[in-house]
């Protein structure tokens, strides 16, 4: 399957584009869209009246022939590239934020799979967060591949390569720690 037939495909046909093929993507659950959630709001506060732009979960990157992704959270810098209005994004944002579900499979799509991919397509920083572990990692894109910049499980933190932009962590997990 081509991006363009990926990206084409109905909004409830759910997958992303894994060499010409559609795989099943994780099922997010209430934890996981919580934290999206919340990070779309602490973003969007931040970068768009800066100029910026953060989009969610099903948004649709043509990272190149045959590989299409849907990161939880997209976020293009000011001053950077913007997106399109219509169909897959294939500029590279300037952060994409995955939360890591629990299982296996999912950690090492996130951790691994995920992350050689937004790599090679350019994207400079790659957030991950773990519900589980309550950990919240920054990775930098260098020569050869992504280099922790900052990893923190709590507190308010200064996020590296965004002027200006404190998260608190602390508040993000109380928020997930409302669900029953």
């Amino acid at each position: 399957m081509s991006v363009d037939a990926w990206a084409s495909l109905p909004d409830d046909e759910r997958g992303e584009l894994v060499d010409g093929l559609l795989v099943e993507e994780e099922v997010p659950d209430y934890d996981h869209e919580s934290i999206v959630t919340w990070l779309v709001f602490a973003l969007y506060g931040w970068v768009v009246p800066r100029g910026g732009f953060v989009f969610g979960s099903e948004t649709k990157l043509a990272l190149r022939p045959g590989v299409g992704r849907k990161p939880d959270v997209s976020v293009f810098l000011p001053g950077g590239a913007v997106p399109p209005r219509h169909g897959p994004g294939r500029v590279a944002p300037d952060i994409l934020v995955e939360v890591i579900s629990s299982s296996a499979r999912d950690v090492r799509r996130d951790r691994i799979d995920k992350a050689a991919d937004y790599a090679a397509f350019g994207v400079r920083f790659y957030w991950l967060l773990d519900p589980d572990d309550r950990t919240f990692e920054i990775f930098e894109l260098q020569a050869g591949g992504y280099l922790g910049v900052l990893a923190a499980s709590g507190g308010v933190i200064d996020v590296p390569g965004c002027a200006g932009l404190r998260l608190d962590l602390d508040a993000l997990w109380a928020e997930v720690d409302r669900l029953a």
